[in-house]
């Protein structure tokens, strides 16, 4: 993103966490007069429209691996945000035959630890070899815990309010067995996780990313107690989440080589890149806001300034680590880029190349899910959905 200079697009880097900056969003859209008068929006799963078009990834592959699955499938999810499994949940609620949705987590295990003991508290982030699940704060879980407390909107209130000052938050041991029913859990540590991609590169001749192998390794982790061995023709799938590319160093450090590298992300390695720095406060991203918009208006009498310079102080980025770097969002080699939607069996499907191992089934690539602008037309199953929750 920090590569798009576009004169349109404005990238802020903010001194702190995830759960920082997901905190300041949250605080601008509950000024509702700010939102509205500068038109914020969301396009991760704050905006429960990311949720919906997630949840076509769970359909599309129900019908990919049926029938030659035993009718039903097992997702695992490498999650931090809870957004993507919460998409499977509601594809669950929705009808799809699911049997065991597995939220796979890193160090930062604070769903784990809920599905294990009904505890849903608060702790310092650490940071790992999975930066996009580097996360104290699933956002997304007061979505599920709606239904867990029955729907009852007060009671989710109370609790969401108790949590904000206390940082903690339990259920009931009913409401846990409850829970246990909807989805299982495992955790990755930083050790596991590069020996699910050691592990893979030598059975499979496949290259995991490391959040790929958060829900590789869960799955494992999982698959005696849950019954998988002793039904063959049960499919067990695992979101991919990027290419392996994308974390270049975690994956030479496993492999002693790096993965093959795109030629679209190759080409924005070493391309420039432009973004704020900004201190850790809403009032700085409220001002810097109200700066660039103010500014466009300036350019349009022929006086431009940076946002910056009208804030004071804001200090220019001199960019993330260039393997970081998304690549651009055109060009042929998209598709292989933003690898997001990539969904891996290992429960049904042809073998891969490389030595093999009877104590795992093998692994294929299932599909690609594409946006609907990339499809050309309106998916019918988004239509279905937009019915199924609002409507007509």
């Amino acid at each position: 993103m920090t590569s798009v200079l576009d004169p349109n697009v404005h990238c802020v880097a903010i001194k702190g966490t995830f759960d920082d900056c997901q905190d300041i969003v949250k605080a601008l859209f509950s000024e509702l007069d700010f939102k509205k008068q500068y038109g914020l929006g969301a396009v991760n799963s704050i905006n429960w429209a990311r949720i919906m078009f997630q949840i076509t990834y769970y359909f599309y592959t129900y019908f990919k691996l049926c029938p030659q699955c035993d009718g039903e499938l097992s997702f695992s999810v490498p999650t931090g945000n809870f957004g993507d499994i919460l998409a499977g949940y509601y594809a669950k609620r929705m009808g799809l035959p699911v049997r065991h949705l597995v939220c796979a987590t890193n160090s930062n295990d604070i769903l784990h630890r809920f599905f294990t003991s009904g505890n849903y508290d608060k702790r310092t982030v650490e940071q790992t070899c999975t930066p996009s699940m580097d996360i104290g704060i699933s956002s997304n879980f007061e979505r599920y815990l709606f239904y867990l407390f029955g729907e009852d909107p007060k009671k989710l209130a109370d609790a969401m309010e108790g949590f904000k000052r206390t940082g903690k938050l339990g259920v009931t041991p009913e409401e846990l067995q409850h829970a246990r029913q909807d989805f299982l859990s495992g955790v990755a540590h930083e050790g596991a996780i590069g020996a699910a991609i050691r592990s893979w590169d030598q059975l499979h001749g496949y290259c995991l990313d490391p959040h790929t192998a958060c829900g590789v390794h869960a799955a494992n982790e999982l698959r005696a107690s849950s019954g998988w061995p002793q039904a063959p023709r049960h499919a067990m799938v695992v979101l991919g989440t990027a290419h392996p590319a994308k974390f270049n160093e975690i994956v030479n450090e496993a492999l002693g080589r790096p993965p093959p590298m795109p030629e679209g992300l190759a080409r924005v390695q070493h391309a420039p890149t432009r973004f704020e720095v900004l201190p850790n406060a809403v009032d700085s991203i409220r001002a810097y806001v109200e700066a660039t918009v103010a500014q466009r208006e300036i350019s349009k009498d022929g006086a431009a300034c940076a946002p910056s310079a009208l804030l004071g102080s804001a200090p220019k980025g001199p960019g993330p680590p260039p393997i970081q770097a998304p690549a651009d969002a055109t060009g042929p080699a998209q598709a292989e880029q933003h690898q997001t939607t990539v969904v891996v069996s290992m429960g049904v499907g042809p073998k891969a190349e490389g030595p093999s191992s009877g104590d795992v089934p093998e692994p294929r690539i299932v599909g690609r899910a594409l946006p609907v602008a990339a499809a050309g037309r309106p998916c019918d199953c988004w239509v279905g959905l937009w019915k199924h929750f609002f409507g007509n």
